[in-house]
């Protein structure tokens, strides 16, 4: 019989948890709220990469898409390690974000959006329930920014962390245009003399 591995410890019980290091910090404190923000982006991309399976078996440019999500979601977990590293506790066998993360994540934002037509008016989140779930991981990402930005006021930040956040936020937003394009679905315009139903325009 294999060996049942046990998930709860009780150590959380009274409100804190563990660092990396040892350390025992409030649940509620900003560098566990800020990889607790990275964990709920990863769990959009995963809800999107759900929606997406189906398609991408038939479409090689959206399996290439969840290559690059399945990529995302390691890189957030090694972000969510990081955050949860201080620095005196930092070792090289630790997982990081690197320079070349970031850069490599910018070309996947260029690739997406040579593909698409030029944007002309902002878009509300929406179109295949892929693109939508990762308009929603766009959503988290950017709150995961705000966190990690006010955290880094009175907390060491390494500045890759911030960088590769600001820099996914993007992309989420182009992969969401890019997974509704691939999936035939018209982007829902922002109409800022939008009127009720009935009322003689939408």
């Amino acid at each position: 019989m294999a060996k049942r591995t046990r998930i709860y410890t009780r150590a959380g019980d009274t409100g804190q948890t563990g660092l990396v290091g040892g350390q025992r910090v409030a649940k509620d404190s900003l560098r566990i709220s800020s990889f607790g923000d990275i964990d709920e982006c990863s769990s959009a991309i995963g809800l999107a990469r759900s929606a997406l399976r189906d398609a991408a078996r038939e479409n090689p440019r959206l399996a290439a898409l969840d290559a690059w999500l399945a990529w995302t979601q390691d890189m957030l977990f090694n972000l969510g390690s990081d955050l949860a590293t201080l620095p005196a506790d930092k070792r090289e066998s630790i997982p990081r974000i690197r320079q070349a993360d970031i850069d490599a994540l910018e070309g996947a934002i260029d690739e997406a959006q040579d593909g698409l037509p030029a944007l002309d008016a902002f878009i509300h989140p929406g179109g295949a329930l892929s693109g939508a779930f990762l308009h929603l991981a766009r959503a988290v990402c950017r709150r995961a920014e705000r966190t990690i930005a006010l955290l880094a006021r009175s907390e060491p930040v390494d500045v890759l962390v911030l960088a590769y956040v600001n820099r996914l936020s993007d992309a989420l937003f182009a992969w969401a245009r890019y997974v509704n394009y691939e999936s035939g679905e018209g982007e829902h315009r922002w109409n800022p003399a939008s009127k009720p139903p009935g009322a003689g325009g939408s």
